[in-house]
């Protein structure tokens, strides 16, 4: 797989300013959010500095776990703590970092595969997708968690990559694990802020589809601001979609489901592929969490959406 390729940003977005907070085995030296919610610092402004990525035989790393105040991966050789840094403007955001603790495993997944599977969303530079991904049409899926449902969908589906963005480092460490046991070559992590990823460092119309699997709902009143899916996400996020390419969203909280009806219709530029809500698409798993959910007698909506040719 080839390594992450980025090109220097070089003409500022059009797209309205988001306030909404928030794979066959892998070639050998090669690689690849419970975060409810949730890109990569290009191969030619940091090839010459990090090291070079492992072989996928390398011996385990062991996952000390960083004091308090330190980088888990100091090293570089794993997701950043804050990609972004103080070079993007605060707002409110739909997700809370979670860098708890991390598996041997996992941490051994994200140092070798991160090089070259994994990229910090810094805003800085504009990312390939073609090279990323070998040339496969790419969805955006904002919010991973552990990764098995993705995971499933990239098995099912090969001739699609999967961008999975997400700030959860033991989901991130555990996705990438999957990808390289079940040998998924369409798999790539992206760490950080998804509102950065798509107006920093993605091209207009360059993704097939975008994914929303059950984002945190922030059900308390005073924190329905924190939804991810609000207007101005979806002015920004339907700027990066190609005519035709699919929006899919699913919750299980009733109130956050109508939210997203509501807003998903109303965007012009995209149409429901539906009279309301969806029934669950058979390409969408079930998943522990959303089955725990139905055992409490949640209901669970999808919302399949698709973006208007013009």
């Amino acid at each position: 797989m080839s390594e992450n390729p980025a090109t220097p940003a070089t003409d500022a977005t059009d797209a309205t300013d988001a306030n909404a907070p928030e794979a066959g085995a892998p070639e050998a030296g090669t690689q690849g959010s419970p975060a409810r919610e949730a890109a990569s610092q290009g191969a030619a402004s940091r090839a010459a500095d990090e090291p070079a990525p492992r072989t996928l035989g390398a011996t385990a790393v062991s996952a000390a776990t960083p004091r308090r105040g330190e980088p888990m991966f100091p090293d570089g050789t794993g997701p950043a703590a804050d990609p972004a840094g103080s070079h993007h403007e605060r707002r409110i955001r739909s997700f809370q970092p979670r860098r708890s603790r991390v598996s041997p495993s996992q941490a051994d997944a994200l140092r070798r595969l991160w090089p070259t599977w994994g990229l910090d969303i810094d805003g800085l530079s504009r990312i390939d997708l073609d090279a990323f991904f070998d040339g496969l049409p790419v969805v955006l899926e904002i919010g991973f968690g552990m990764g098995e449902a993705t995971a499933q969908m990239a098995a099912a589906d090969p001739g699609t990559g999967i961008l999975g963005c997400d700030v959860h480092t033991p989901g991130q460490g555990n996705l990438l694990g999957l990808a390289e046991r079940n040998g998924l070559s369409n798999i790539r992590v992206a760490n950080g802020d998804a509102i950065i990823l798509l107006r920093e460092m993605l091209a207009p119309a360059s993704l097939a589809g975008l994914r929303v699997y059950f984002p945190d709902p922030w059900p308390k009143k005073r924190h329905h601001k924190r939804r991810l899916i609000q207007p101005e996400f979806l002015a920004l996020a339907t700027t990066r979609l190609a005519p035709g390419a699919l929006v899919h969203c699913a919750t299980d909280w009733e109130p956050y489901a109508e939210q997203m009806l509501e807003v998903l219709s109303a965007e012009p530029t995209l149409e429901n592929l539906h009279s309301g809500y969806a029934p669950r698409p058979d390409f969408r798993p079930l998943t522990k969490f959303e089955g725990q959910g139905l055992d409490k007698g949640h209901v669970v909506h999808d919302l399949l959406f698709r973006r208007r040719d013009a």
